[in-house]
């Protein structure tokens, strides 16, 4: 019997691209690739096509753009495309039930957690914050829950104290690619593996006020949430009354009044420990190590950044 399938695949960022890749270097068959609509992007609010749009263009794959998957017009669009199943990795819409039973094998998503930890829109931020030793994809059986269906295959990833959420994003969307190709050469024979909703936290889409720094924290609280929130939203503080944004940082021995700049190397009091500022932005300007934000006044010896 072959294994090789007639998928709709559903995804939109950066993310989702190797796991696309991988399904037809696997030799499957592409029926539909479904994304979010070309929207205004970057400086110059230009109109761009998702990552994943690019990529199925460039292959030549048919490409659907629905706003919604509720109406029942996208619903039949939806079924007649009589997949065997659909893979969804980052779509970014809501699926309803109709669209949930309409392949064969229903719809299997690749998660970019460890299930049932961090549920929701940002798992690869909240892992990387919230000071997690590992990570990982986890391949599952979609329901109408928020990442509650069944479980069909786990990928792990070691998260260290100097892991960006840069570098996690990138090893679990490789890891991703190999785990679905797996997963839907052996459909028939995998035995799903129910979650448990008690051990369940959830990571809600990120907020631009996620990204402020409140130096009451430990040192190594806010190297997490610095290794976490950038590019997106970024970590800020306030020197002087301007918002400087902190790019890279580490933590380091030592102590003072919280948010107080104690030295020219760049430490800076927290709750716990100091950290080292590394790389700074002031608002404005360009990225710069934290000797340049010093010798043009942007940070003081002395301040309390806030």
């Amino acid at each position: 019997m072959s294994t090789h399938r007639r998928i709709i695949f559903m995804g939109t960022p950066h993310f989702a691209v190797p796991a696309l890749e991988a399904l037809m270097t696997a030799g499957h068959e592409i029926a539909a690739v479904y994304t979010q609509p070309p929207r205004p992007a970057g400086r110059g609010q230009q109109v761009q096509k998702s990552p994943v749009h690019d990529c199925a263009e460039k292959h030549g794959l048919p490409v659907f753009t629905p706003k919604t998957l509720k109406t029942p017009e996208s619903q039949t669009e939806f079924s007649a495309h009589k997949a065997d199943v659909a893979v969804v990795a980052a779509y970014g819409l809501i699926l309803p039930k109709a669209v949930l039973d309409a392949p064969k094998h229903g719809c299997i998503n690749i998660h970019a957690s460890l299930l049932p930890r961090w549920r929701g829109a940002s798992p690869i931020q909240h892992a990387v914050w919230k000071g997690d030793h590992e990570s990982g994809i986890t391949i599952m059986q979609m329901d109408v829950g928020l990442d509650t269906g069944d479980m069909l295959l786990k990928g792990v990833v070691p998260i260290t104290q100097q892991t960006t959420c840069a570098q996690l994003h990138d090893a679990l969307s490789a890891i991703g690619g190999k785990l679905i190709v797996s997963v839907l050469s052996n459909l028939e024979n995998l035995k799903p593996e129910k979650q448990n909703d008690a051990q369940s936290n959830y990571a809600p889409m990120l907020k631009k006020e996620d990204g402020k720094i409140i130096w009451s924290q430990s040192a190594t609280e806010i190297d997490c949430q610095i290794r976490a929130l950038n590019p997106w939203p970024g970590t800020f503080t306030t020197s002087g009354g301007k918002r400087l944004k902190v790019l890279e940082a580490v933590p380091d021995a030592g102590s003072g009044k919280a948010g107080m700049v104690l030295n020219k190397v760049g430490h800076v009091a927290c709750g716990r420990d100091v950290l080292k500022l590394i790389k700074v932005q002031p608002d404005g300007g360009k990225p710069m190590d934290f000797a340049a934000a010093l010798n043009g006044n942007y940070i003081k010896i002395g301040d309390v950044l806030s």
